[in-house]
């Protein structure tokens, strides 16, 4: 990293700041126009935090020159999060053959018979941050309520754990207000129900072995009412997710076994349905000269115990 490309960064994003401070964004767009000509690395973006500046400018000025260099800037520097990767992508799509544009009806038709399906998979599985610039949701009205503000505040702390709101350039509090307020809106009220859905949001997006589902909050891949319904399932990383579903192969190849490796019998009596449809097996666990262990399987209910 060049230090001198490093200074002359620090010295736009200060002067961006002032600019901010005092609500005056004259000469923004000579500062954007400095910034775009200069070499970019993510070493810088996370030294510099040059990101926030930049957004902080998009957000305070009215020009809509300003603006659209200011999100042209991010969008560039939120491809330095995907590395090399994002350019071959991109070749990628130029190889690809345009498709005729749909015509209003067919969009209609479209959407309207992948609805139900296309709502369970959201849910069910997030997908990766696209290379397209934050999605806009309507904004989040205001409220008075203490412990309403209070969440809001501890999802957009929440939503910048990493440094990935920098180069994407996401309104965090505005996003923090939005999950909030999806909650709320589910259980109209602030009480202990709402109270753990919110702590579970926080702690899901502060986990620093799944972040790429604090990426598309932020991106806006996960829409914020989405993510403020998630289950737990959900919002788990793919490590996780993979780890329970062996968990679940597991589970189910043991019960088979269990069903299948047995003697049937109605010498027990099963302690949950009361039913007498058993299979039994016979383990030597202790010792040879002890007796050998039996155990019982329920094929009614599944209910399993050891009979010494």
């Amino acid at each position: 990293m060049s230090a001198a490309t490093g200074d002359e960064i620090i010295r736009i994003a200060k002067k961006m700041e002032r600019m901010v401070q005092k609500k005056n964004t004259v000469g923004a767009l000579d500062l954007l126009k400095e910034l775009k000509i200069l070499p970019m690395t993510l070493e810088l973006l996370q030294s510099t935090r040059i990101g926030m500046s930049v957004n902080a400018i998009r957000k305070q000025s009215s020009e809509e020159e300003v603006t659209s260099l200011a999100k042209a800037l991010i969008k560039s520097w939120k491809k330095l999060l995907d590395g090399p990767s994002g350019d071959k992508e991109q070749e990628e799509k130029k190889k690809e053959p345009v498709l005729p544009a749909q015509s209003s009806q067919d969009v209609k038709e479209e959407s309207s018979s992948s609805s139900n399906s296309g709502d369970r998979k959201e849910r069910e599985e997030y997908p990766a941050p696209s290379d397209e610039f934050i999605t806009s949701f309507p904004r989040a009205p205001s409220t008075s309520d203490s412990v309403r503000n209070k969440c809001r505040e501890l999802l957009a702390t929440a939503l910048k754990t990493g440094d990935d709101y920098i180069t994407i350039g996401a309104d965090d509090e505005e996003l923090g207000a939005q999950i909030e307020d999806a909650v709320f809106k589910e259980f109209k009220n602030t009480d202990a129900k709402y109270k753990n859905r919110v702590r579970s949001r926080i702690a899901n997006l502060k986990d620093a072995k799944n972040p790429n589902l604090r990426r598309n909050v932020l991106c806006g891949n996960i829409a914020p009412d989405v993510f403020a319904r998630m289950s737990a399932e959900e919002m788990a990383s793919d490590e996780l997710k993979e780890m329970r579903k062996n968990l679940t192969k597991e589970a189910i190849r043991e019960h088979q076994m269990a069903k299948t490796g047995g003697t049937e019998t109605d010498l027990f009596s099963c302690g949950k349905c009361k039913k007498k449809n058993c299979t039994y097996t016979q383990v030597q666990t202790r010792s040879a000269d002890e007796p050998m262990t039996t155990f019982v399987f329920c094929n009614e209910c599944g209910n399993r115990w050891k009979f010494c």
